[in-house]
């Protein structure tokens, strides 16, 4: 009899179920993978912070010990330094914002 029997329908419901989770699966682990991503930007983005401004400050206290310098000279270093470091933490701030957003899709 050329009619579909409730097993055939089951098959093909188990089937589309096991296609489901195989998909929610998938998007999980690149839900797990991204985050990952997120993490070590992240860590970069901190070691770089972290790196610019233990520099910065070697710089600093060198100058402070210089007896080269003239003073003048070191007062614009030290401006220097000081703009540095706030772009530096601007940066950062920047970067974290970008790394913390979530990512939006444009529905048309």
């Amino acid at each position: 009899m050329g009619s579909t029997s409730e097993r055939e329908y089951r098959k093909k419901l188990n089937k589309m179920q096991e296609k489901l989770n195989k998909r929610a699966k998938d998007v999980r682990n690149n839900i797990s993978k991204i985050e990952k991503i997120k993490l070590d930007a992240l860590k970069k983005a901190e070691e770089m912070r972290h790196s610019i401004d233990k520099e910065i400050d070697k710089i600093e206290r060198d100058i402070v010990k210089s007896k080269d310098l003239a003073p003048e000279s070191k007062q614009r270093l030290h401006s220097e330094m000081v703009l540095l470091k706030n772009k530096t933490k601007d940066n950062y701030a920047k970067l974290r914002r970008k790394i913390a957003e979530p990512i939006v899709p444009i529905v048309a």
